[in-house]
């Protein structure tokens, strides 16, 4: 692709409305070194569904829970691999150069409904994690200052998701990734300082109480805590960026590997010692086990803190394709107003954390990460893949369809049974 000339008339030239097949991102970025695609990956997929690890190793069973964190990063690597493969097939036989993101493939290999599919799924997932993000805010909130059953009339949850509400209105009406970049380094910075403090704090409540810990749960929860799992490795949307950004993208593959390799070292290690510490006694968020102290309140507000500058910023993408379907790729503040309140609607009616983890894992992310991934793959490479290829793209597929209906199923009888 060679480089445009004529800048000063391009500059007085309006860029064309967006279109299915006009890329969500947007120039393209200086490329990154290994250690920079290490930490942007590892941003990219790390996020609040680690404070739900404990607790689904206390449903599953630590070995289990171990067993499936590592199959679901096995998995992750490979599906985010088949993405790249597919891309640079792409590129390299039929010409294309700008395929910048997960939904310009599906627009590049399925046309409209391809696309169409992402774009569902990204803006599912994106909104689920925000509503988890509530709900830990929410329940966190209330478990440190709840003067009375009722405050204004509302259980104290509902109190402090509600008060969360006008200023998500502010922070989402920020237009520009740019603006919300220092937002988003130190959501980041505060999110791996209080993990670091939880593991330390479970390590020395550990050592005094020793609990009763068990090595397997039964078949009824491997759904559940596999939706977790799922949950916790979501990031393939933003795999294709990523390595479009790196220098040297022939290491980009053992880059990823050894990040989601060390990322699920700390999820063990993170989702064991919380379950080692506190046992059956284990909350749906680790969180809620810390006690009273000095230390624990402040890693719970550097949660919720964290959390609450990180949700405009997950909630962009969702912006950028709800933008350009409903309003022609322009910016438009009712939009963003009208999804934080439906995004903060759905935090208000689910009760556990844990269980709402589960439920997007396994009825989003498993389609998103599990499913396309092998399907562009195969219709791709067809025509070049022997008997063996076929199986492993159709096998996985099935995987993830199997994972997603049955987690999703399972997921939901724990919400309304909570509910009930």
């Amino acid at each position: 692709m060679g480089l445009e000339t004529g800048s000063s008339s391009k500059a007085l030239t309006a860029p064309p409305p967006p279109r299915e097949d006009t890329p969500l991102l947007g120039e393209p970025q200086a490329l990154s070194s290994q250690s920079k695609t290490f930490a942007n990956v590892f941003i990219a997929i790390v996020g609040a569904g680690v404070l739900g690890l404990p607790y689904a190793f206390k449903r599953t069973g630590w070995v289990m829970s171990l067993l499936m964190l590592l199959a679901v990063a096995a998995l992750t690597h490979h599906c985010m691999m088949l993405l790249v493969y597919t891309r640079r097939k792409l590129e390299s036989v039929n010409g294309f150069s700008k395929i910048n993101s997960f939904g310009d493939l599906g627009f590049t290999v399925c046309g409209p409904i391809g696309k169409f599919l992402v774009d569902i799924l990204i803006i599912l997932s994106q909104a689920g994690f925000c509503v988890g993000y509530l709900i830990f805010i929410g329940n966190t909130l209330a478990d440190l200052i709840n003067f009375s059953p009722r405050i204004l009339g509302l259980v104290p949850k509902s109190f402090y998701i509600w008060g969360c509400l006008p200023f998500q209105l502010g922070l989402n009406s920020i237009a520009s990734l740019t603006h919300l970049a220092p937002l988003s380094i130190f959501a980041d910075v505060v999110d791996l300082g209080a993990i670091g403090v939880v593991m330390v704090e479970d390590v020395l409540v550990f050592l005094k109480q020793w609990p009763a810990v068990k090595a397997f749960g039964g078949i009824s929860v491997f759904f559940y805590g596999m939706g977790v799992a799922i949950y916790s490795f979501e990031g393939v949307g933003m795999v294709l960026p990523l390595e479009s950004e790196m220098k040297d993208k022939d290491k980009f593959g053992k880059v990823l590997a050894f990040t989601v390799a060390f990322i699920f070292f700390m999820y063990g290690g993170f989702g064991a010692l919380g379950y080692f510490a506190f046992g059956e006694e284990t909350k749906d968020m680790i969180t809620a086990n810390l006690g009273a102290g000095l230390v624990s309140t402040l890693v719970k507000l550097g949660l919720c803190v964290n959390l609450f500058f990180t949700l405009p910023i997950m909630m962009n993408p969702v912006y950028e394709i709800v933008e350009r379907r409903f309003w022609g790729g322009s910016y438009c503040l009712w939009l963003r107003w009208l999804l934080v309140f439906l995004v903060s609607l759905v935090a208000l009616s689910v009760p556990n954390f844990a269980d709402f983890l589960s439920l997007v894992g396994s009825g989003v992310c498993c389609a998103l990460g599990f499913v396309l991934p092998p399907l562009f793959h195969f219709l791709v490479f067809k025509d070049e893949m022997g008997w063996k290829g076929w199986s492993l793209d159709v096998g996985i597929g099935v995987l993830g369809i199997v994972l997603g209906v049955s987690g999703t199923w399972y997921a939901l009888l724990e919400i309304f049974s909570a509910n009930a």
